[in-house]
């Protein structure tokens, strides 16, 4: 549900369009500050904050990850489990133009361009999850149903502690 505070992105229509309810959580952005910033100014665990990474493979098509903040992705166990041969992050104005978010403010949500999306298996465990909701310095708490439910991804065993 829309708070008062929430700002309209693509990813929050997205959202109403589905009949997601979720949490509108705003903070100070702080560049390069990532999942940590974000933990810590919404005072949550940064397990449970999700990074929504756009990645290409070899032929540069893109793909999204869904990662907890504080690991990293295997590319090469995700190329591997994905049936690719090579898969890497795109750049920034790449990810920016598939997305059409700024990084910093990527969503899985509402995307303008079509995407495959992988989620770390883990993440299904957790109750509550805080992700991108389309504009630097928002989240959105979701819960790990509601991804699977309306981005329909593939489950990967790719973090990295």
């Amino acid at each position: 549900m829309k708070s008062e505070n929430s700002p309209e992105t693509p990813a929050t229509r997205f959202l109403h369009q589905q009949g997601v309810v979720y949490s509108s959580h705003l903070y100070a952005y702080e560049e390069h500050g990532g999942t940590r910033v974000s933990a810590r100014e919404l005072n949550v665990d940064e397990h449970e904050v999700i990074k929504t990474l756009i990645m290409e493979d070899e032929s540069a098509k893109p793909l999204i990850v869904l990662m907890h903040g504080d690991c990293k992705v295997s590319t090469k166990e995700l190329a591997r489990q994905i049936g690719r041969k090579h898969v890497e992050p795109c750049k920034p104005e790449v990810a920016n133009r598939h997305s059409g978010f700024l990084v910093g403010g990527t969503s899985p949500f509402g995307t303008k361009r079509k995407m495959p999306v992988y989620i770390e298996k883990t993440i299904l465990d957790l109750t509550l999850i805080y992700i991108n909701g389309g504009r630097r310095g928002f989240l959105v708490g979701v819960h790990p149903y509601d991804l699977m439910r309306t981005l329909a991804p593939d489950t990967v065993n790719v973090a990295l502690k």
